[in-house]
């Protein structure tokens, strides 16, 4: 499968994340195009945008909100390829500056693409075997679950919905 890993990440956390997902990918076979939106755009790493799955993973700036490289990445991926049904989020968030604004890049974008895939959520930075096994748990469930997800598939967290 050929999957494309783009991320954002400030202080190395969310990096971190992205290449433990990377490793994991790469580890079961799958082709990965990797993008680090701070300072590549997604024409920079491939004449070719359209990928089987989409993993993007971003930090959380100021009061929730998702950074501005990562916008700049989601609105190229737009237009290079729509809105992919096979898109998942993962980020690095912390709690201390309140429950509500914790990973609240990762909800946002999650929202936006309306994604059915579960999001991955790390506290700052991943820390040891349990993180690892999370990390490691969520990459294995989005490849799974991959060749089964489409429009009709039940959203992987349906309190997000609008009524």
């Amino acid at each position: 499968m050929r999957i494309l890993i783009a991320f954002t990440s400030l202080s190395g956390n969310t990096r971190d994340v992205a290449r433990m997902v990377r490793a994991r990918c790469e580890a079961l076979g799958h082709a990965v195009t990797w993008v680090e939106t701070d300072i590549q755009t997604l024409a920079d790493v491939t004449d070719r945008p359209q990928h089987d799955l989409y993993l993007l993973g971003s930090w959380t700036d100021n009061a929730g909100r998702t950074p501005a490289e990562m916008k700049r990445f989601i609105a190229e991926l737009v237009d290079a390829v729509g809105k992919p049904q096979r898109l998942a989020v993962f980020g690095t968030g912390e709690t201390q500056w309140g429950e509500e604004y914790y990973c609240g890049a990762v909800r946002r974008i999650a929202t936006f693409f309306g994604t059915r895939y579960p999001r991955l959520e790390i506290e700052q930075m991943p820390h040891g075997e349990r993180d690892a096994r999370k990390i490691e748990r969520w990459t294995d469930h989005v490849l799974t679950c991959t060749d089964h997800i489409d429009k009709n598939t039940p959203h992987a967290d349906p309190a997000r919905l609008d009524p």
